[in-house]
């Protein structure tokens, strides 16, 4: 894999949850890459389906298959500004996508490392690789100002 400028792809994951933001949906973006180029884009959409299932991890998921006619992502990486949940680090796994790379923790439903460890269950047939804390800073206050502005509006 080519990746080396993880800033680079995680301000598209960041352009990806100003989408859902103003959508006042939870902002969550995601991309993933291939080779250095960027196959699929997504952003969180279960307020706007009105499905919990439409993360943006699975969104970017989807996209990526569709884009790259294949029905797994290996040599692919997935960016996303917050850590994946539970369902969407079991949907990496079966996807086959190579690398993760987030921004925040997800202290209530993450499934990487906060609630969970997925990627780290030993009797998987796939490994996933995974750093946080790219860009966190930002992330975290996108996050605090929308669940304010949230509470404000309720």
């Amino acid at each position: 894999m080519l990746e080396t400028n993880h800033e680079k792809f995680m301000k598209e994951a960041i352009d990806q949850a100003m989408i859902a933001y103003r959508n006042n949906d939870v902002p969550i973006g995601a991309v993933i890459v291939k080779d250095d180029v960027i196959v699929s884009r997504g952003h969180n959409r279960s307020l706007e389906r009105g499905n919990p299932l439409a993360h943006a991890e699975i969104e970017a998921i989807d996209l990526a298959m569709i884009n790259l006619s294949e029905s797994r992502l290996n040599g692919c990486s997935l960016y996303v500004t917050a850590e994946p949940c539970i369902m969407c680090a079991g949907a990496i796994l079966h996807a086959r996508i190579d690398k993760v790379f987030f921004g925040v923790l997800e202290p209530k439903f993450g499934g990487v490392v906060s609630i969970a460890n997925i990627f780290d269950i030993q009797k998987t047939n796939h490994r996933v690789e995974w750093l946080s804390s790219i860009m966190s800073e930002e992330i975290s206050e996108m996050m605090k100002t929308f669940f304010k502005n949230l509470r404000l509006n309720c």
